[in-house]
């Protein structure tokens, strides 16, 4: 480098280190200035630090650009040194990519060396790789041929890999001074070592010399492991890191308001839940685990029978009776939920959505699920919700920039703009010329200007559809006519395209090789090669071509790319391009990033389950790429494994907590982005006034049919409000009457309210019939008769007669099929809930949405059900003949024993209804052969999120259709802020002193001091402030709701309960009476203080009926009830007064008085009730109506029967149902699933999360779950969005609120 010439340092990342040269011919000086700045655009660290606080916060940040490197000559070969170790010179570069081409062949070596290890993967694949194979790449064992250094188990590639690093690291030791001058000197080089990418490359590197030299006879697996954080590396020398970590930055910089408190939530709600279940499960001994028990309990028996397991009232489990005794005082089973500890395990499963025990749980368990499912997942989903909408929100702000930019080309968007977005041609620009025969052929097939083309291009189409339906049809049975339907399609699909190709060249514009490489040229293409292709290979290798029938149905598969020719009509999947330019930044790191996240996590779990005694978790860890696998679907929010060590049950509760968030993104911005570029290409069609105009309606005179009518809707007298009022009581009594009456034992439970429901909805039934003269759908029919015909198939009537008919049916026919089928029959009171759509409007707004969203249901639609297709047909492919893996087995498909995969996937439709429910998220399969999980892998990656956008456009619709609404109803849109009268008379306080005491001045000072010791003074600023005494007393209050509650889950540990005993003052017994004593005192004062508090609106009352007062009062009253009981001589159980103390978790709800959070909910609900109200009722709709469905066809589904071991398999299958198998044996059969309506209603409650539990439905359980996948979970989730929405909006105001507050006090002091 020429002495002249000068250069400049810019360093991306703290401590990371790209370099970028500069020249400047009017510098003067004959040395380099090495400035550190922020980035390549010229920002200075500070301003890259005050922006993203994130940046700040790394390794080694620069915080001052007063402090640089020490001048030097740059042809000094220590920075020379420099450059070529940062990668910025020209052999540095080359350096660079050498670095990196080894951190992926240690990290290849580690994961593949893993297939090798003949410990955990014993068969032929170990044997390939002998001694000296291990010791060149693998060094998993120690009797390698390098056993004579004896150094432990390693190989010659890690020994050069690490000798290669190491003289990296010493020289990047030595060099640290010219990345940032206070690394100078010994000292300096000291705080180097604690950096970032020190730490990783120390790591990496540092374990192989413990393991070699300092205890080469142990087997250290974190020196082979840690290879794995040499990807880290790879994050400096991405040139997008900056970027990425400034996104997030902003993210959490926009979100941080309300991200603690929704945390708090969250945390709160996981305790809660944590200690409901072990409050349901403790004593269930079909949670008893007994996996890890000792070889001797498995000498007799192939598994223990837990049914005949004991649970003392400390939680000890004891199998003696089973055969399976503890050994030296230690369980060798013990209860999944034998703590709150053990229980928030599965409670933090559960909040992520996922069931893994859903089948064993007791039935006050399943009570827990269901609140769980229904309430506390959305609630527990918040932070994750709300990260998630903030990074929407920058990449919005991002695009939006980009097309300001775009537009005006003075506006400066801030960012790189990316590739210029493809030229595309448009083949209708030019018309043919039709005097010769190339020239009619372009106008026929390309311009199609006659409509002989159209319907030309129309019959294109059908064949499209027809040989698509020939693969579906002909996986269930194969007719001569598909093949000779399908050799006709493809016969005119090669005639078609070749004349295509020959017409193109009409287009002077267009090249042939230009239109071959096109999209829809390719799938033209497509459309008939593969047929050609297959029937090549028939020919050619004639009888042999059975051996390739894989090969064979692959090609079959290719025939359903053709419907990719619709691409022309919707521009759906071309709008991928497009997103991943507009992304291709964040993309790329964001992937990159997940792709760590993917290989670490694969190989930490790896190390931490291979050893599990539990032989599925063995099977699916026993290398990384199994590992891989099940991390995948982690990563993706599923957790089909659940019997995880300790140490694994921490790193799933990290992966779904985190990682997850963090992994989703990548497939976040695709779904996202595709959404967004859908919704503004297509237009939303506003909704049509369907309101009848004045001249279309008849008048109506007052009359009994008029009277009849304002009666039976409620309106105008007290008594027919009473009325309405009363349908509403018996609709909801009725249908939870049918719902208790389907568990067995409780058939004839109130059935004196059905019979009183039933008379009730006759006499609203014959006044509706009556009054339909009346009803304005009904008066443009002048005559009675055709009135009255269509009153009767009208929607509402039908639903009635559905409701009321059966119940006459049964009383006049007894003993008939329909008194037989009452069971069922009963299930049409369930469509009573749809009379409320008449008096909430819920399911009659569907077409409205329908309309509003058509445009991008269309686009979206076609995308997710051709990728639907596509899955399924691959999938079917793939599992169809895979019986590598052995499943439960499914007496209901023919399979009794022995079953494979390849029975689930036996057709293209039994395929189709699984890969719908891999759709939604969820992998409750995960025993495929590796085509089917490289499937899966672009399952998850590319449909997942493409496939639920039409749910989320409808979704939108509703929301947006209701709001609409509720503006013409009120004439303005609904107050976001959710007041209520609370919140109105606490702003009507602002300028109003506190009322005096009536006990006199002393009484009223000592109400002031109290209230300035609980909650602080204003000074005259109106700044909050506390005395020395009453900081103490808040941290100490603080101190002990924490103590508490960490007192509670260690009480509920069995060892230590039993340690502690059930004696009389007891120290959980003394610690909880100090406790309460405090938490009284501090009640009490609340109250005395609550004359001088706005917020209890200076009265004790409304103190103790609003959240705070009752949180307090809650705290306190479980034990003095328990004390009043033993006072009095009752007897309390054990497990009774453990209820009690466990009572205490609620204190985490005092931490409100620190956390502002669950108080606001109230203003929530009320903010989102209009729409709470419509898709609220909608959600109950489905879920009910899904959990009829479900219990009536899969009652009986002998895929979810059980029975005694003395029973064989074909005889407790034959049986048509779980009954007739007790009415012949007993006691002895069992059924897992959907027993009773309650039952279905939890399932089904986890079904909507996205949770699928089971999969082998009946046929009619099969449609029901197709339905769900469409749009059922959609729709369920309309009201936990309006909430989350809500209550981030209302949060935000509350912030607002305070500071009002403030504003307000400060003129209170004036």
């Amino acid at each position: 480098m020429d002495s002249n010439e000068k250069f400049r340092f810019s360093l991306l990342q703290g401590d990371s280190d790209h370099i970028q040269y500069t020249s400047d011919q009017n510098l003067t000086d004959a040395n380099a200035t090495a400035n550190v700045i922020g980035d390549t655009t010229g920002t200075t660290t500070d301003q890259v630090n005050e922006s993203t606080p994130l940046l700040s916060s790394s390794a080694s940040p620069r915080t001052s650009t007063d402090s640089s490197v020490p001048t030097r000559d740059v042809n000094h070969w220590r920075y020379k040194l420099f450059l070529f170790l940062e990668g910025t010179s020209p052999s540095g570069k080359l350096y660079e990519a050498f670095t990196i081409l080894l951190i992926l062949i240690s990290v290849l070596t580690f994961v593949i060396g893993s297939l090798f290890d003949s410990q955990y993967n014993p068969g032929p694949l170990a044997s390939k790789c002998n001694a000296t194979c291990d010791a060149i790449f693998f060094g998993n064992d120690a009797n390698n041929a390098l056993a004579y250094l004896n150094i432990g188990a390693t190989s010659l590639l890690e020994m050069f890999i690490v000798a290669v690093f190491t003289v990296d690291y010493s020289l990047r030791i030595y060099t640290a001074d010219l990345l940032n001058e206070k690394y100078r000197g010994v000292f300096g080089r000291i705080k180097f070592i604690p950096t970032f990418f020190s730490v990783v490359d120390l790591a990496s590197t540092l374990p192989f010399y413990i393991d070699a030299f300092l205890l080469p006879n142990t087997d250290l697996a974190a020196s082979n492991f840690l290879r794995m954080f040499r990807l880290l590396r790879m994050m400096k020398m991405e040139g997008r890191y900056n970027l990425a970590f400034s996104l997030v930055d902003d993210v959490f910089v926009a979100q941080k308001q309300i991200l603690g408190t929704a945390m708090f939530v969250g945390v709160t709600v996981w305790s809660v839940i944590s200690s409901f279940y072990y409050i349901a499960e403790r004593k269930n001994t079909d949670m008893i685990y007994c996996d890890a028990a000792p070889a001797e309990c498995f000498e007799n028996q192939e598994e223990i029978d837990t049914s005949l397991c004991t649970i003392d009232d400390f939680g000890i489990v004891d199998c003696s009776a089973a055969g399976c005794p503890n050994v030296d005082g230690k369980e060798s089973c013990w209860n999944l939920y034998r703590s709150i500890i053990d229980s928030s395990f599965w409670a933090l499963m559960n909040l992520f959505g996922e069931s893994p025990l859903a089948d064993q749980h007791s039935v006050s368990g399943k009570f827990v699920g269901t609140l769980t499912a229904v309430v506390a997942v959305a609630v527990f989903a918040l932070p994750a919700g709300i990260f998630g909408s903030g990074f929407e929100d920058q990449i919005a702000k991002r695009h939006e920039a980009r097309l300001a930019a775009e537009a005006d080309p003075s506006v400066d968007s801030g960012e790189d703009n990316g590739p210029v977005d493809e030229e595309e041609w448009e083949i209708v620009e030019v018309v043919g010329d039709e005097s010769t025969l190339r020239g009619q052929m372009y106008n026929f097939l390309h311009v199609q200007n006659s409509g002989a083309a159209s319907i030309f291009d129309a019959f294109i189409n059908v064949l499209i559809v027809g040989t698509a339906m020939t693969f579906m049809f002909a996986s269930i049975s194969v007719q001569n006519w598909s093949d000779w339907f399908e050799f006709g399609a493809v016969v005119i699909f090669t005639v078609e395209y070749l004349c295509r190709l020959y017409s193109i060249g009409e287009n002077p514009s267009i090249t042939r090789c230009a239109y071959v490489t096109s999209f829809l040229a390719i799938v033209d293409l497509l459309s008939f090669a593969p047929f050609w292709v297959d029937y090549s290979l028939r020919i050619f290798l004639g009888a042999e071509y059975s051996q390739y029938i894989l090969l064979g149905e692959l090609v079959r598969w290719l025939r359903l790319l053709r419907l990719l020719r619709f691409e022309k009509y919707t521009k759906a999947f071309t709008t991928f391009d497009d997103v991943i330019r507009d992304n291709l930044d964040v993309l790329g790191i964001t992937g990159f990033s997940a792709m760590l996240l993917w290989i670490l996590f694969s190989a930490i779990l790896y190390l931490l389950e291979r050893d599990n005694p539990n032989g599925d978790m063995q099977k699916y860890y026993k290398s990384v790429p199994h590992a891989m696998w099940v991390t995948l679907l982690n990563l993706s929010g599923e957790c089909p494994l659940a019997f995880y060590s300790p140490g694994g049950k921490v790193v799933e509760g990290i992966i779904g907590l985190f990682a997850t968030a963090i992994f989703g993104v990548p497939i976040g911005i695709l779904g996202a982005g595709f959404e967004e570029y859908v919704s503004d290409s297509n237009e939303d069609t506003p909704d049509e006034d369907t309101t009848p105009s004045g001249e279309n309606t008849q008048e109506v005179s007052v009359s009994i049919q008029k009277i009849l009518y304002d009666f039976v809707n409620g309106f105008g007298s007290t008594a027919a409000k009473i009325f309405e009022a009363s349908i509403y009581f018996l609709i909801l009594g009725t249908v939870t009457v049918g719902i208790i009456q389907t568990v067995p034992s409780k058939e004839d439970m109130f059935s004196e309210l059905e019979f009183i429901a039933v008379v009730a909805f006759t006499f609203e039934y014959v006044l509706r019939f009556v009054s339909a003269g009346a009803d304005p759908d009904f008066t443009k029919t002048s005559n009675f008769f055709l009135r009255s015909m269509k009153y009767i198939f009208s929607f509402y009537s039908i639903i009635d007669l559905l409701a009321i008919v059966p119940f006459y049916l049964a009383y006049l026919y007894p003993n008939s099929w329909i008194d037989q089928n009452d069971e069922y029959l009963r299930m049409f009171r369930l469509l009573r809930l749809l009379k409320l759509d008449k008096y909430i409007p819920s399911f009659s707004l569907i077409d409205d949405v329908i309309r509003l969203k058509k445009n991008s249901l269309i686009v979206s639609g076609f995308a997710a059900m051709t990728l639907w297709i596509l899955f399924s047909g691959i999938m079917y492919v793939a599992e169809s003949s895979d019986e590598s893996q052995e499943i439960d087995n499914l007496p209901l498909y023919g399979c009794f024993e022995n079953c494979h995969m390849d029975i689930r996937f036996s057709t293209f439709w039994e395929s189709f209804s699984l890969v719908g429910i891999h759709l939604t998220g969820d992998f409750p399969l995960i025993e495929y052969d590796g085509f089917g999980r490289v499937i899966c892998f672009f399952l998850v990656i590319a449909a997942v999120g493409v496939v639920s956008i039409p749910s989320s456009i409808i979704a939108s619709g509703f929301v947006e259709v209701v709001q609409s609404k509720q503006k013409t109803k009120l004439g303005e849109v609904p107050d976001q802020s959710g007041d209520d009268w609370f919140d109105i008379q606490y702003k009507s306080l602002a300028n109003i002193d506190p009322p005096l005491s009536v006990f006199g001045p002393c009484v009223d000072k000592f109400q002031t001091h109290v209230h300035e010791y609980l909650d602080g003074y204003l000074d005259t600023a109106g700044n909050k402030h506390r005395t020395a005494f009453s900081s103490f007393g808040r941290f100490a209050f603080f101190s002990l709701i924490i103590a508490n509650v960490v007192a509670v889950m260690l009480e509920s540990v069995p060892e230590i309960d039993q340690y502690v005993g059930n004696e009389k003052n007891n120290f959980f017994d003394v610690f909880e009476a100090i406790s309460v004593t405090f938490f009284t005192i501090e009640y009490i004062l609340r109250l005395i203080a609550a004359r001088k508090s706005r917020e209890a609106l200076y009265s004790p009352w409304i103190y103790a009926i609003t959240f705070f007062g009752l949180v307090d009062f809650i705290s306190i009253f479980p034990w003095y009830v328990q004390w009043y009981l033993k006072t009095t001589g009752h007897s309390v159980s054990g497990d009774q007064a453990k209820i009690f103390r466990i009572l205490r978790i609620f204190r985490v709800l005092q931490l409100e008085d620190f956390i502002i959070a669950f108080s606001k909910l109230d203003n929530v609900f009320r903010a989102s009730k209009g729409v709470l109200k419509a898709t609220g009722l909608m959600a109950i709709l489905v879920w009910i109506g899904a959990a009829a469905l479900f219990f009536i066809f899969e009652e009986n589904n002998p895929n979810f029967r059980s029975c005694d071991s003395s029973i064989s398999s074909e005889v407790c299958y034959s049986f048509n149902s779980t009954a007739a198998c007790n009415d012949v044996y007993p006691g002895m059969c069992s059924q897992s699933a959907f027993t009773s309506m309650p039952n279905a209603i939890f399932f089904v409650a986890i079904f909507l999360n996205g949770e699928w539990a089971f999969v082998d439905f009946t046929f009619g359980g099969k449609i029901v779950c197709l339905f769900l996948c469409l749009i059922g979970i959609g729709i369920y989730a309309i009201p936990t969005g309006t909430l989350f929405d809500s209550f981030g909006a209302v949060l935000g105001m509350g912030e607002d609120e305070v500071g009002d507050d403030d504003n307000d006090d400060e003129l209170n002091q004036e």
